[in-house]
């Protein structure tokens, strides 16, 4: 089995996405809202962020900015050497499709397709056979062999996000990002399903960007950001969930007190 060792001071890592001087503003005048305000960070590649910060500290606009679901006002975005604010609309959709892997709270599966028939869609709509000892290397990490040929109905909740993690590693993206994955599971389902994403990590050599409320999931992750009023205040380098937890509380005392 091939692993992927978090990487010392003298390793030279390739970076997998990267943010540079990001804003993002709703509104003009005395509306205007700044979800994120010139934040610069790398996604480094084999390496599981795990995204954190109180309700309203801009964390998921970061995920979606990156990710290129949402347009951001001013900065940069790189997915690998892909500049995205330079993409056109055609083009922007090509590459989430042939690079990126989403994971979502929803599961986002279709009900008239098999477990198999959902993994494969987005290859197939893209006219794209899948690499098969790839394919089958990821279903049998997700624990899904027995269960292909059933539909989303005939699965758990905790086998249908299986599913969606098995559909967004398919297609080997450069990068995946999760917003939320385990918000509509039990906790048993959620550390199942967190398990696998950080094996994709160490064993595929996948790169996974996830934004939490969790503690608990954020400990899965090589390093966790700590995101505040759309700015970045604080990195954690192979968390624990107390250590998450008590950093997290320092943003609700200062929320309290300001």
């Amino acid at each position: 089995m091939t692993t992927y060792p978090y990487p010392t001071a003298h390793q030279t890592v390739a970076v997998a996405a990267r943010a540079t001087e990001l804003s993002k503003v709703y509104g003009h005048g005395e509306t205007q809202v700044v979800a994120l305000d010139r934040v610069s960070v790398d996604f480094r590649q084999g390496e599981f962020t795990a995204i954190m910060g109180p309700s309203g500290s801009g964390k998921s606009t970061l995920m979606h900015c990156v990710a290129g679901l949402d347009s951001f006002s001013s900065g940069s975005v790189r997915i690998g050497e892909t500049e995205l604010g330079t993409l056109k609309d055609k083009q922007l959709t090509q590459l989430r499709r042939d690079k990126i892997g989403f994971i979502f709270q929803a599961f986002n599966l279709l009900p008239t397709l098999n477990a198999l028939e959902n993994i494969t869609l987005p290859m197939d709509i893209a006219g794209r056979k899948p690499d098969k000892a790839w394919l089958d290397k990821v279903i049998e990490m997700v624990g899904l062999s027995g269960r292909l040929k059933h539909r989303p109905s005939e699965l758990s909740g905790g086998q249908q996000q299986r599913v969606a993690v098995a559909r967004a590693l398919a297609s080997r993206p450069e990068i995946m990002f999760g917003d939320e994955p385990t918000g509509n599971l039990d906790s048993r389902s959620g550390a199942e399903v967190l398990g696998f994403l950080r094996n994709s990590v160490r064993e595929l050599g996948q790169t996974v960007v996830m934004v939490t409320h969790d503690p608990v999931a954020a400990s899965y992750a090589d390093r966790v950001i700590f995101l505040a009023d759309g700015r970045i205040v604080d990195e954690m380098i192979k968390p624990t969930a107390d250590g998450v937890l008590d950093r997290m509380k320092d943003f609700d005392t200062k929320g309290r007190t300001s």
